[in-house]
């Protein structure tokens, strides 16, 4: 049986954006269907987590040679844990808005001029925005928890994430405004090169995702037999 134990992971950087670009390459026609499917799910409300959640999944059985159809795309097994986690972020992202909109009507009285408030309020957005960078980065194996470990409990699959992404937030970041820059790149061709560079993005973090998962996991079976040799 296999369970998880979290540790920090080694980070692959350019190992996840190769083999997410050779996996789309040979596999793209199933790939952008899943994709276009994907999307189509994004559109029910609280959906869209889940829906790249199932895109992983997609992935993984594609991947293992398993028999997969893009109607693998809605599959709500995992719809509560997304749930939760959407409304906990839509409640955290409302707290943390609370300042700025009571600083809004204030500054709108001065007529322009400078106030207090003002002073207040700037710094107030910049730590606002890191603060929200670094909480994405340590969810970052959030997804690959409740999809690909079956991870139900959102806030133990917070504390695996935080513990997996120890010493990797730098290059967690770097690789997510990589793949964020080659996705955008789609646009430049009137948009519909987004087909192309779009799912490029899922298989990239399919593959950090289940590299991850492959570092954490062990077979306790196996971990009892070794013991059982001393």
């Amino acid at each position: 049986m296999m369970k998880f134990s979290a540790k920090p992971v080694n980070f692959k950087l350019n190992d996840y954006l190769s083999n997410g670009y050779e996996f789309l390459k040979n596999n793209f026609g199933n790939l952008l269907g899943a994709f276009l499917l994907c999307i189509v799910m994004s559109i029910i409300p609280f959906c869209s987590f889940l829906a790249v959640g199932n895109f992983y999944k997609y992935c993984r059985d594609l991947r293992a040679g398993k028999q997969v159809s893009a109607g693998d795309i809605f599959n709500f097994d995992n719809f509560m844990p997304y749930f939760i986690l959407q409304l906990i972020l839509v409640g955290g992202i409302l707290l943390l808005y609370i300042p700025m909109i009571i600083m809004m009507p204030i500054m709108a009285n001065n007529h322009g001029e400078p106030s207090s408030a003002m002073l207040f309020f700037i710094p107030y957005m910049v730590i606002l925005y890191i603060a929200i960078i670094i909480i994405c980065l340590k969810g970052f194996y959030i997804p690959a928890l409740i999809s690909l470990g079956g991870v139900t409990d959102v806030k133990t699959a917070w504390k695996m994430s935080v513990t997996m992404g120890k010493g990797n937030l730098l290059s967690i970041f770097l690789f997510a405004l990589v793949v964020s820059l080659i996705g955008n790149l789609g646009i430049l061709a009137c948009g519909i090169g987004i087909f192309l560079t779009l799912p490029f993005v899922y298989t990239a973090h399919y593959f950090a995702f289940e590299d991850a998962m492959k570092q954490v996991e062990y077979d306790e079976i196996i971990e009892i037999g070794s013991k059982n040799e001393f």
